[in-house]
């Protein structure tokens, strides 16, 4: 059959895709994988079909952040929701709204892609709606494929819920129909909950940090494959190192470079916590991060290096939280230091791997260097976490992999396929 992935337009968010890009591959079926067209090279680095989607100078707002890293600093946590505490959940759904509208220039190209190529099947990031509305009008089943927690599909159902327990008129306008109205008026289509939420829903994430869903949506989980790229192994990497080697990242999505901002902590200060507790920290942080800064002796700094190459020589992981590094920190069994920088699902994955004696959690309001010594001390050296890390890496690996979820997709693919 023919897959067309629609990726949004990050690094962050194109490279969750490949592993199952692959697997269909090698299973013989045919892959592309459309994307704004500053983000193709990632596609075509990991081996697969780029479709450049829109016109260059669309989508420059979110582009803007690959261009230009140093923006990324400037982020802001303005869709984090955690479904545990979030009582300003109506505003966290009307800002992911205005951001699915933002998207609305990729639909025409999307609808032209779709209706030339007619792919059988098509998997689309959960911001991308025109994706979905693109697969309905060439008759392609369609899913979405998660990279994070799926925050769309529980705020969706917190606001339903709140307009069901509210008196219709009273209720706040949903903000979701102005946009499907927008995005659906030009082809007449009548708003269906599939366009929002897919005819079924790829979930790489561990199932218990699935939040509350309406309960009619269709989940199929796979096993999160670590990948970040490919590089150069550097000839230290070869060797098992000879004291416990700890990862310090930020990952690649952005909001981890504010950590040492926020917390006021300077990048010096938090290399020197680490000295004295026999261990070698590896330290992936750009030259800006590290200019002026005094390298200690058991560090060693890289600017970048795939964390599937890192961690598993890692005794622990000091990290922001992100569901990239979270997802390879717990499918490869190391304990996790989280710090969390709410951007998306930070808060819900530092609890989930601190309730799972996996790792421990830090919030940045009390992230200091004697903080950060005594939690990465415990990590390093109770069994507790190492235990608990490998528990749920043995969980983790239970779960079917992308290759075995193909022949499940080309199921569901016949099942929704529409004739017309």
């Amino acid at each position: 059959m023919r897959v067309l992935f629609v990726v949004f337009p990050a690094t962050a968010h194109t490279f969750p895709v490949v592993p199952l890009a692959w697997a269909l591959q090698n299973a013989g079926h045919e892959v592309r994988v459309a994307t704004h067209p500053d983000m193709t090279r990632p596609v075509t680095e990991a081996g697969l079909a780029a479709v450049p989607l829109g016109r260059g100078d669309e989508l420059d707002e979110i582009i803007a952040y690959s261009r230009d890293p140093a923006l990324l600093d400037g982020l802001a946590g303005d869709l984090a929701a955690d479904p545990k505490d979030c009582p300003d959940w109506g505003e966290k759904w009307f800002k992911l709204t205005r951001l699915f509208a933002r998207l609305r220039p990729l639909l025409e190209d999307l609808a032209g892609t779709t209706v030339r190529w007619r792919p059988d099947l098509v998997l689309w990031d959960p911001f991308c709606l025109p994706a979905a509305i693109a697969a309905r009008l060439s008759g392609a089943a369609h899913a979405r494929l998660l990279w994070g927690q799926d925050t769309v599909a529980w705020l969706r159902g917190r606001s339903l819920r709140y307009r069901t327990e509210q008196n219709a008129d009273a209720a706040w306008p949903e903000p979701l129909e102005e946009v499907m109205q927008q995005l659906l008026e030009p082809y007449g289509l009548p708003y269906e909950e599939e366009l929002l939420l897919g005819q079924w829903t790829i979930d790489p994430m561990p199932p218990g940090l699935r939040p509350s869903v309406p309960a009619d949506l269709r989940y199929e989980n796979m096993r999160w494959i670590p990948y970040s790229g490919g590089a150069v192994v550097p000839d230290w990497l070869h060797a098992r190192p000879s004291r416990p080697r700890v990862c310090l990242t930020l990952g690649v999505g952005g909001r981890g470079r504010q950590l040492f901002r926020e917390s006021g902590v300077p990048v010096a200060d938090v290399l020197a916590a680490t000295e004295g507790l026999g261990v070698e920290l590896v330290a992936t942080l750009t030259p800006d991060q590290t200019e002026g800064v005094t390298i200690p002796d058991h560090v060693r700094v890289v600017d970048y290096l795939p964390l599937s190459q890192l961690l598993p020589d890692c005794a622990a992981v000091v990290h922001h939280g992100g569901e990239g590094t979270f997802s390879a920190a717990a499918a490869l069994g190391v304990p996790q230091l989280i710090v969390p920088m709410p951007y998306w699902g930070e808060r819900a994955a530092a609890r989930y791997a601190t309730e799972r004696y996996a790792g421990l959690t830090l919030e940045p309001a009390g992230f200091s260097p004697d903080a950060l010594r005594d939690a990465l001390g415990r990590l390093v050296s109770e069994p507790l976490f190492h235990n608990g890390a490998a528990v749920l890496r043995q969980e983790l690996a239970a779960l079917p992999g992308p290759a075995d979820l193909v022949p499940v997709l080309t199921e569901l693919t016949r099942k929704h396929a529409r004739t017309s």
